[in-house]
């Protein structure tokens, strides 16, 4: 998600500088509207960015192009997953949008990555999270020079083991 944001933000920034060209104000300050998901827009900016994107905008396309590819996290089966991907990549790469033609073709480069999200239902967020905590145990740790000791407090803090279990 974090490409299409960008890719956003790039076409954004390039129908900006064109309409100020012509005199267009358009898209002032609307940099941080295009970058909200849809259901976390804030209440007081909804109806501007509704405004916005009804308008015939490039970056009204790509939003709309970024909020169909967050779809594909919803479904739970890998076929309509890969259906979905099918009908969002002939959008994307139809779109006429360069920076959302160019992620569209890194995402099919890396599709067969991607769908393993559907296998294991496992984000880069998990081991992020258990990498962060293995580094707060490394500090902690700090001096001490037993690799065993290391080894048992990482699997004491990340198993999730209680240590007062229920004895009745």
């Amino acid at each position: 998600m974090t490409h299409m944001i960008k890719a956003v933000d790039e076409v954004r920034k390039e129908e900006h500088r064109e309409l100020k060209r012509a005199e267009d104000e358009t898209l002032t300050g609307s940099k941080y509207l295009w970058l909200y998901s849809k259901e976390n827009v804030p209440d007081k900016y909804k109806s501007r960015l509704r405004n916005l994107s009804r308008q015939n905008l490039k970056t009204g396309r790509a939003w709309a192009i970024k909020e169909s590819f967050r779809e594909l996290w919803g479904f739970r089966r890998l076929a309509w997953a890969m259906q979905h991907f099918t009908a969002w990549y002939f959008w994307a790469t139809h779109s006429r949008l360069k920076p959302v033609i160019e992620k569209a073709r890194m995402f099919r480069k890396y599709l067969s990555q991607i769908l393993t999200y559907f296998k294991h239902r496992i984000t880069k967020a998990v081991s992020e999270g258990l990498n962060s905590k293995i580094q707060t145990i490394k500090k902690m740790a700090y001096g001490s020079r037993n690799r065993q000791n290391f080894k048992i407090a990482i699997c004491f803090h990340c198993s999730g083991l209680d240590i007062y279990p229920v004895t009745h």
